[in-house]
């Protein structure tokens, strides 16, 4: 009998800008979180396009404009298992890569780095809690072999979450189960 995963990893892909392979992704999010201290979750990432994306931004977070990533905190800080959604634009990540001259997916593992930082508790609404993600969000990608792309250019455009776009920062429920037994953790 085979042991189940203590990271569940679902991956919903409606996309057809970028092709991700799925079980690097699941990959990714599973060493994210065992660097991150979490054995035990269950993730869902919904990888969309701009439209998608744009329309669960108005609709969620009330912010009229498209984004790289949304993360849905759906456990408590207390809770044993961290349970979240990431709603992540692919076209966002295929259309900047190319403007700036980087590997999509790259640019893609940023974007889920960054929603899976915010699963764990990291935020970004001042300049001290942007500046700490932003070095773990380096750690992450360097430890995971990954360049990041805002170290590969020097240009002033804006990072993941720069418009406040975690779902954490407003009373929501989840685009893909609709409800949620538990409120988005609390800074």
């Amino acid at each position: 009998m085979e042991a189940e995963d203590p990271i569940e990893v679902e991956i919903s892909d409606t996309q057809g800008h970028l092709r991700v392979a799925p079980e690097e992704l699941a990959d990714l999010v599973r060493a994210v979180l065992m660097a991150e201290g979490q054995p035990r979750a269950s993730i869902s990432i919904a990888l969309v396009d701009q439209a998608a994306i744009h329309a669960i931004n108005r609709s969620h977070l009330g912010h009229d404009w498209p984004t790289d990533v949304i993360s849905f905190p759906l456990s408590g800080p207390t809770d044993t298992m961290l349970v979240g959604e990431l709603v992540v634009s692919a076209e966002m990540a295929a259309s900047t890569a190319a403007e700036i001259g980087v590997d999509p997916r790259d640019e893609l593992a940023l974007y889920v780095v960054h929603g899976l930082l915010h699963l764990c508790g990291y935020d970004d609404l001042s300049e001290s809690e942007t500046a700490a993600m932003r070095r773990r969000e380096n750690v992450l990608l360097t430890a995971l072999g990954r360049p990041n792309p805002f170290d590969l250019v020097r240009d002033s455009r804006p990072r993941p979450g720069s418009r406040e776009d975690s779902a954490s920062e407003a009373s929501v429920s989840s685009p893909m189960t609709q409800s949620s037994e538990h409120p988005p953790w609390s800074r």
